[in-house]
C-alpha cells in the first residue's frame, strides 16, 4: 500500500489516553491522517467521518457496522479492534464487503491467566477462607485441608489464548498434571502443551481445580450446571474468570452454599454486582469485580498490538490477529 492513510479513531478520551501511549499516537500520525471520535457509539457521528476513510479503529462500545453504515466507507479496508470481543458490532455485512478485521485481544491474555493461577493457589491453600475467617475475628477454625499445585490434578476448560496462557503457567509451576476438555484441541496440540485432553466429565470427576477458559458460543451455554457440578469431588474449586454465561448461576450458588466446594469468580450475570447479592456472604468465594484483565501493561499492550496491525497492512505485510468468518464463530 502506497500513500497515508486516513485512521478514524473511535474511542472516549479516557479510553484513548488508557490504550494509547504517547509512542503509538506518533506512530499513528506517521501513517497519516488520525481523524477522532470521542463517542465509539455515535453511529451518525461514524458515518459523517467514514467516507475517505482507509482504516477504523474501534473500541469498548463500538457502534454496529450495519449496511446503512459501511454505505459511507467506500475506501475502508481495514477495521482494528483495540480491544477483544467484537462480536457486539461486527456484523455479516462487514464480511461480505471484503473487510479485513483484526483485534488486540491477545494482550489480555497474559494478565487473565495470571488472575486464574493466583485464584487456582488460594482455592489450593484455601485462602479465600482463612481471609473469612480472620475477618471474622477467628483463628484457625475448622481448618480445611490444604493442597500443594504440584500435588493436584488441574482442569482447563478451553484451551483459547487465555486458557494456553494458563496452562504454560501450571506447567512451569510443576502442576501434578493438567488435563484439558476442549473439541478443537487436537491430541498434537495437547502434547506439545504437556497437557491431556479428557471428556468434560472426566475432568470434573477427576480434578481439584476446575478453570473455564472457553467462549460464550451457543453451545457453551450453561456448561457447567446442577450435574457438572455434583460431579466435582468434595473440597474441589471452580474458577471462572471467562463469563457467567458458561455456568448456571442459580446451580452454582446451590452447590456453594452447601460447602463442599469453593469458588474465584470475576464474571457474573449481573454486573456490577448487587450489594446484597448471597454470592458476597459465602465464606467458601473469592470474588473479584471483573477485573482479571485491567492492568496498566495490559492496556498499552492493546494499543502497541493496534497499531503493529495497522502498520502491518500500510506495508502489505500479513496480520498476526486477523480475524475471519470462521475463527470468529469460534470466539467469545
Amino acid at each position: 500500500m502506497t500513500g497515508k492513510l486516513r485512521i478514524v479513531l473511535a474511542a472516549t478520551p479516557s479510553y484513548r489516553e488508557m490504550v494509547f501511549a504517547p509512542d503509538s499516537v506518533a506512530r499513528l500520525e506517521a501513517l497519516g491522517e488520525v481523524v477522532v471520535l470521542d463517542d465509539p457509539g455515535d453511529a451518525d457521528a461514524l458515518t459523517a467521518a467514514l467516507p475517505g476513510a482507509d482504516v477504523l479503529i474501534t473500541s469498548w462500545g463500538a457502534t454496529p457496522l450495519t449496511a446503512a453504515v459501511l454505505d459511507h466507507a467506500e475506501r475502508l479496508r481495514l477495521i482494528a479492534h483495540s480491544a477483544s470481543s467484537v462480536k457486539h458490532f461486527v456484523t455479516e455485512e462487514v464480511f461480505r464487503r471484503g473487510l479485513r478485521i483484526t483485534q488486540a485481544g491477545q494482550a489480555m491474555a497474559e494478565p487473565v491467566a495470571e488472575v486464574s493461577l493466583a485464584f487456582t493457589l488460594s482455592m489450593l491453600h484455601r485462602i479465600q477462607r482463612f481471609d473469612h475467617q480472620m475477618h471474622a475475628g477467628a483463628w484457625r477454625n475448622a481448618v480445611p485441608p490444604q493442597h500443594g499445585l504440584t500435588a493436584s490434578r488441574i482442569g482447563v476448560v478451553g484451551a483459547s489464548r487465555t486458557g494456553v496462557e494458563y496452562i504454560r503457567m501450571l506447567v512451569a509451576l510443576r502442576a501434578h498434571e493438567v488435563v484439558v476438555h476442549d473439541p478443537y484441541l487436537t491430541d498434537e496440540r495437547a502434547a506439545e502443551l504437556g497437557v491431556r485432553r479428557t471428556a468434560l466429565d472426566e475432568l470434573l470427576r477427576t480434578s481439584r481445580v476446575v478453570a473455564l477458559h472457553a467462549p460464550t458460543l451457543p453451545e457453551t451455554r450453561h456448561l457447567i450446571g446442577a450435574r457438572e457440578l455434583a460431579l466435582m469431588p468434595d473440597g474441589a474449586a471452580l474458577i471462572n474468570t471467562a463469563r457467567s454465561w458458561l455456568v448456571d448461576t442459580a446451580a452454582l450458588l446451590e452447590e456453594l452454599r452447601t460447602g463442599r466446594i469453593d469458588a474465584a469468580l470475576d464474571v457474573f450475570d449481573e454486573e456490577p454486582l448487587p450489594p446484597d447479592d448471597p454470592f458476597r456472604g459465602l465464606p467458601n468465594v473469592l470474588l473479584t469485580p471483573h477485573q482479571a484483565a485491567a492492568t496498566v501493561e495490559c492496556y498499552f499492550e492493546m494499543g502497541e498490538i493496534t497499531v503493529n496491525e495497522i502498520e502491518h497492512h500500510a506495508a502489505g505485510r500479513p496480520l498476526q490477529y486477523e480475524l475471519t468468518e470462521a475463527t470468529l464463530a469460534r470466539m467469545a
